[in-house]
């Protein structure tokens, strides 16, 4: 075991020293494109860290009769190492404390790319799990820390072993008060506007089944920061926003459909907002979208926001001053 560690702090240390003179490169060269690969192998090289670590401290945690307690710390180490290795930071808004006094609950947000692995980091409450696919358990140190730490796997080709999986996951939900986080999409959108994938049902059917409530967390669109397919990743600040818990107790599967529509409806609400917020710019919205939008936020028990909070003052004043300039 020594020796593997050494072995990864060895590793880690080349590897850092190859980002900074990366990222040196890029700035004398103006080259966004080393940028990318800089930051991109920065972020690797934190998540092997910190999968490295969480699996220890998982194993650690589980002994002690905390093992719920796995992912919240191996999320916080990563969330401080990507700021030192990326200058990524994601900023939370969550003023009525949703993510710390809501539980048990199934969490949902929405899916841009592999950076919200960061995301997660900054918000990720104590005592819940992710869901991820099953394939992932294969992945050295990654698969073994999500063991670990009581991460629900899904097998999507089985329709039967996905609901299996999901009625377990209810039952420890009330057993251990154990929250879950869904990413309803199903995979990332790599979306350059603010916009959403179509939800799948799952995390749902969950909630329904737990009887819990489900808890929208919204993260601004951040292809200003990370794109991909144009090879740009800078450091930034990313604002996001926890919204009301919706309640599903008396809820029925009949009711899965309506849950759906009106949670997407709030976090395309959110999201178009945090958007404008983040790149000080007017978002135009597809017409079929801004007219939901504003029958929406017409009735708050359709899914609108009831009331002004501090993230909706400041996006009516960077949304003013976009159409003023």
């Amino acid at each position: 075991m020594n020796i593997l560690l050494s072995s990864l702090l060895v590793l880690s240390g080349l590897i850092l020293t190859t980002v900074l003179l990366l990222l040196l490169l890029s700035h004398l060269l103006h080259n966004p494109a080393l940028e990318f690969y800089a930051r991109a192998l920065a972020s690797f090289t934190a998540l092997i860290i910190c999968a490295t670590y969480g699996t220890l401290a998982s194993a650690c945690l589980n002994l002690a009769g905390y093992g719920g307690l796995g992912q919240w710390t191996t999320a916080r180490s990563f969330k401080y190492c990507m700021r030192l290795f990326t200058g990524i930071w994601f900023e939370i808004d969550d003023p009525q404390d949703w993510l710390g006094k809501t539980r048990p609950a199934v969490f949902v947000g929405n899916h841009q790319s592999e950076m919200d692995v960061a995301f997660l980091g900054h918000m990720f409450p104590k005592y819940c799990s992710v869901t991820a696919k099953r394939s992932l358990r294969l992945v050295p140190f990654l698969g073994w820390f999500m063991t670990l730490s009581k991460t629900v796997f899904i097998e999507r080709s089985s329709r039967e072993q996905a609901v299996a999986a999901f009625a377990k996951a209810a039952e420890q939900m009330h057993s251990h008060k154990q929250s879950v986080y869904i990413f309803p999409e199903g995979t990332r959108s790599y979306s350059d506007h603010p916009d959403m994938l179509p939800f799948k049902k799952g995390a749902f059917h969950l909630a329904v089944q737990a009887q819990v409530p489900i808890v929208p967390v919204v993260v601004a669109n951040y292809s200003n920061v990370l794109n991909v397919k144009r090879k740009v990743f800078r450091s930034g600040t990313i604002p996001v926003k926890v919204l009301e818990p919706i309640e599903t107790k008396g809820k029925t599967k009949e009711d899965v459909d309506a849950l759906l529509e009106v949670t997407r409806s709030r976090m395309l609400e959110e999201l178009g907002k945090l958007t404008v917020l983040a790149r000080k710019e007017g978002v135009a919205l597809k017409e079929d979208e801004a007219s939901t939008r504003s029958s929406d936020t017409a009735s708050p028990a359709n899914g609108g926001v009831g009331k002004a909070s501090g993230v909706d003052a400041r996006y009516n004043a960077a949304a003013a001053s976009a159409g003023a300039s």
